[in-house]
């Protein structure tokens, strides 16, 4: 039996606040990856391979357009998305609605301006091999 999903109200979210906050602001683990093989579609994958030109491969990111973006192309700041596991799990209430984010990857790591400012290169996995 599927546990009821509710809105969470200011007050729900601001009593998870603490937990988010005491995320680790070094390594950490990758603990979901997620690919948008076509719009509305998520495919929950155990492995992946990241390339500098398309992202995360078998992701539709560069079909995309974005209204952000000021050619209306894929936008180039959202070719890898990373969420907190905690904020995820605070907003889904359980992990197999992560995905419904959108959001690629997920990971149990402090992701504020003042751990990760913007331009911060994250390495991720190790490779095979």
């Amino acid at each position: 039996m599927q546990a009821e999903i509710k809105h969470l109200s200011t007050l729900d979210l601001e009593a998870g606040l603490e937990k988010i906050i005491d995320s680790p602001k070094g390594q950490s683990v990758l603990d979901l990856i997620v690919s948008r093989p076509e719009e509305d579609a998520r495919e929950v994958m155990e492995l992946a391979d990241l390339d500098v030109a398309v992202g995360l491969v078998g992701d539709t990111w560069q079909d995309r357009p974005s209204v952000r973006s000021g050619d209306g192309k894929a936008h180039p700041d959202m070719q890898i998305t990373l969420m907190n596991s905690r904020v995820a799990d605070l907003v889904a209430q359980t992990k197999e609605r992560w995905p419904l984010s959108g959001d690629q990857l997920f990971a149990d790591l402090d992701l504020s301006k003042a751990n990760v400012p913007p331009g911060t290169r994250i390495s991720v996995g190790g490779g095979f091999g």
